[in-house]
């Protein structure tokens, strides 16, 4: 068999189509070669000649397009939650990346914050747990933010989980990082839903790290947004972990830069020519 995957599955894991109402919030899996999971992806053929995507059926769920291709250079953790999907990196004690779907009737509900910040028990210690972040002059900045996530109870509680954070410059945390979350549940209102993922990014160097856990701090951050509607389009942003007071529009870049910055390939479930096309092209101005 050409890909070997070990799964080790905590709790019970739901079929694919249904993924973005998945109760195995608990599921684990371990990807221990470098192969693609493109098992949990499908692509339409009849779409790679077409310039226009239609929006997933309700079938096709939720979880298809905002997932990165799998792979691991080292080992990768994935973890499956109610409201997001993330690569956990336990090397460096915070996520490689934080994937999710965003619809229009999940911009808003009536769940408040919960702040229950905790450590997750599902990744191996050592890990960052709340001590880490105390005395330390770093936020603990959400990747998949709590305001993508009013709509369930749960779903809150799990964007606490400190493997869903990062240690973030107060002032980014506060200013450009949470402007560009609302422009999220912004844009998800207009287009009907937007695909989403997130992380850290580290560069070739000796990293600051905060706690006896030795958590690592990013030198910046990613984001990167998918829409289908009215036509597909993305965009890209890298902000380094001190600029939180800068305009949003100097940090927009193509998927292509955030690709080649990060090295994670993002948005493979989408019909090829389609992804080729959106991943070269960032405007700021398709998204006002």
């Amino acid at each position: 068999m050409k890909k070997l995957v070990l799964l080790f599955i905590w709790g019970t894991i739901l079929c694919s189509s249904c993924a973005h109402k998945r109760a195995a919030h608990n599921t684990v899996l371990y990807v221990t070669k470098e192969e693609d999971m493109d098992n949990r992806r499908s692509k339409d053929a009849n779409n790679k000649n077409n310039d226009r995507i239609s929006q997933p059926s309700a079938k096709e769920s939720s979880s298809s397009y905002e997932l990165p291709r799998l792979t691991s250079q080292n080992k990768e953790q994935i973890l499956l939650r109610l409201g997001y999907t993330l690569s956990y990196n336990p090397k460096t004690k915070i996520p490689r990346w934080v994937a999710w779907h965003l619809s229009a009737n999940h911009t808003d509900g009536d769940i408040g914050r919960s702040n229950d910040y905790r450590e997750d028990i599902d990744v191996p210690t050592p890990r960052a747990n709340v001590e880490d972040y105390k005395g330390s002059t770093w936020s603990r900045g959400h990747m998949c933010p709590a305001g993508d996530n009013k709509w369930d109870y749960k779903a809150m509680s799990e964007t606490f989980l400190l493997t869903n954070i990062c240690p973030q410059h107060t002032s980014l945390n506060s200013g450009l990082w949470n402007r560009i979350e609302q422009d999220c549940r912004r844009w998800a209102k207009k287009y009907g839903d937007v695909y989403i993922v997130c992380g850290p990014v580290l560069l070739n160097q000796e990293h600051e790290t905060i706690g006896i856990n030795k958590v690592v701090v990013p030198e910046a951050f990613f984001k990167v947004i998918l829409r289908l509607n009215p036509q597909p389009a993305a965009i890209g942003f890298i902000i380094r972990n001190n600029e939180g007071k800068k305009k949003r529009d100097q940090f927009v870049n193509n998927i292509d830069q955030v690709e080649r910055i990060t090295g994670i390939d993002f948005f493979p479930a989408l019909p090829d020519e389609i992804e080729k096309k959106v991943e070269a092209y960032s405007n700021i101005e398709d998204w006002k």
